[in-house]
């Protein structure tokens, strides 16, 4: 049985290049443009979502448009954001209140490109009205009109306001803003500057040229693309040193500083045409396309600290994974590393809704919950058990386990007990009361996990079966489980069998089996839709298996 649900896979861990470390799915992004860790993307419907560059996550909605927003520029200082839509406007928005602060009107046709010159003072549009207009941002006027075939594209040059290129008729014309034409027309499809103004490419057929500057006669350095990938965005990354370019479904992606430039250093590839191309930092791009999604790029190592304290971002680097926990009702999981990390993941997106820094590292062993809307971390670290509020940082509780040794601890749901696993006992305490209780456990073997349901938990070794008790009431004797329950989902068609894969529960046929990197996970949960694995990478990997459950 083939699953038709998407895996939904977030990384927490730098990847090799050409790894895509997040998907988020938007509808119809036409274009897209990055300031820092904001990126802005057009949608077809005419609105702009602000996603964090650095989460993934959506901040702002801006909407005023009523066709496709084609272009996008923010001014230099990353306080306005212009887009350029099919309605025939151009919109400045102010990106603190989200509100539109200007409109210019004039164009009679379809805006398709817009720049910001280097002053923050201008705005170009080129439409296929066959029209470039130069717009005073403070007066809303349009200054001048520069005439032409209809223009694909326009750029300013990031160093000096007085110069910009357009792309008309796959010609490429270099322009003053007085209106004169400088320098020879050149083929081309689609250009780009580099950000010190010293390099420019430009792409014809399937060729793309990097030109040292522009009064040069001859091109630094030619790439080629396959035969039937026709280049048609390109840009560089923030330090000069890549060059992207999409050519259909693909985006290759060289360093033109290397020895050997024409060695491609990536080859992105999307299942859909790709529509636009930006990069968020030196280490990473991000990429739309008519499949209706927005993809994260590793290119490099990053350049970020990578212990996140704010609870708006999350770390590009992780350790590995100890704890995870399915929270379904609630929409998320729960993931804490041996950083002492945790984190917050939407089910639905797989994007890391939020990140938090805790004490919590390198524990012998841990466990997080959301318990009564609070984000609950427990953890086993120098013969002592500790118990803290995640959210507002505050330590709950710490307790002295006389026995130095711990190989599993866990919270149940309603927060009322932690169980620790040591070696051949299992330490039970009841929160509220502060009651200890322990059990000693007959199995020499090494002990390896638990399982907690309620007041009922079991313990698992490697080569015997689980040992179930059933803790009612403080200060009671546990309750054997003679009768060892399957540890599956009430109602569910399929079980998870340990940390290989999906069986059906009727047939006993294996219907999902785990793979590759992903074989062999640290920790996992399995609720009967849901199955949430953490990594020695520092990987967390979420799978629905909504579309099995309803066959």
């Amino acid at each position: 049985m083939e699953l038709s649900q998407e895996v939904r896979v977030v990384k927490g861990l730098p990847a090799d290049w050409g790894t895509c470390f997040r998907t988020v799915t938007l509808k119809d992004p036409l274009t897209l443009t990055c300031w820092k860790d904001a990126i802005a993307v057009g949608l077809g419907n005419g609105d702009i979502i602000i996603l964090d560059g650095i989460t993934g996550g959506q901040s702002a909605r801006l909407s005023g448009h009523t066709k496709h927003v084609g272009s996008l520029a923010f001014t230099p200082d990353g306080i306005s954001l212009a887009s350029g839509s099919w309605d025939k406007t151009i919109k400045l928005w102010d990106m603190q209140t989200g509100g539109i602060a200007k409109s210019f009107c004039g164009h009679t046709d379809w805006v398709n490109s817009i720049s910001i010159s280097a002053d923050g003072m201008i705005i170009a549009s080129g439409s296929t009205d066959k029209t470039i207009r130069l717009w005073d941002i403070q007066t809303e006027e349009c200054k001048r009109i520069l005439t032409q075939g209809s223009v694909k594209c326009v750029h300013f040059s990031p160093m000096d306001p007085q110069y910009l290129v357009s792309v008309s008729g796959y010609k490429v014309q270099h322009w003053n803003i007085s209106g004169s034409k400088t320098r020879p027309i050149r083929n081309g499809s689609c250009i780009a500057f580099s950000s010190d103004a010293t390099r420019f490419a430009l792409c014809w057929g399937g060729s793309i040229s990097v030109v040292p500057n522009l009064d040069s006669e001859t091109d630094e350095t030619t790439f080629h693309t396959a035969k039937k990938h026709i280049p048609h965005y390109c840009c560089f990354s923030p330090d000069d040193r890549y060059l992207a370019v999409a050519a259909g479904s693909v985006a290759y992606i060289w360093d033109i500083t290397s020895s050997n430039p024409q060695h491609f250093k990536a080859i992105f590839r999307h299942t859909r045409d790709i529509t636009s191309l930006s990069f968020s930092s030196p280490s990473s791009l991000v990429s739309s396309s008519t499949g209706n999604l927005v993809k994260f790029w590793h290119i490099g190592a990053p350049t970020i600290n990578p212990v996140a304290t704010n609870i708006e971002s999350i770390p590009l680097a992780s350790a590995q994974i100890n704890s995870i926990s399915l929270h379904v009702k609630d929409g998320i999981a729960i993931s804490s590393d041996s950083h002492g990390v945790v984190r917050t993941w939407d089910l639905l997106t797989g994007l890391c809704r939020a990140s938090f820094q805790t004490p919590a590292e390198d524990p012998d062993c841990c466990d997080i919950q959301l318990v009564s809307g609070k984000l609950i971390l427990v953890w086993h670290m120098n013969e002592m058990i500790y118990i803290e509020d995640v959210e507002n940082g505050e330590l709950l509780e710490s307790i002295n386990i006389p026995e130095y040794s711990a190989y599993s601890i866990r919270i149940s749901g309603d927060g009322s007990k932690v169980f620790c696993l040591c070696w051949k006992t299992l330490q039970v305490w009841f929160i509220q009361t502060g009651e200890m209780m322990g059990l000693e456990l007959e199995d020499s073997e090494v002990l390896r996990s638990l399982t907690v349901d309620g007041s009922r938990v079991w313990v698992h070794s490697p080569q015997s079966e689980p040992m179930g008790w059933d803790f009612g009431i403080p200060g009671s004797s546990p309750v054997q489980l003679l009768n060892i329950p399957m540890l599956q989902p009430k109602d569910t068609k399929l079980w998870y069998i340990g940390q290989s894969g999906i069986r059906d529960a009727v047939t006993g046929e294996v219907v999902f089996q785990l793979a590759g990197r992903f074989v062999n996970p640290v920790v996992s949960q399995w609720d009967g839709q849901y199955l949430a694995a953490g990594y020695k990478s520092g990987e967390v990997l979420i799978l629905d298996f909504d579309q099995v459950l309803s066959w």
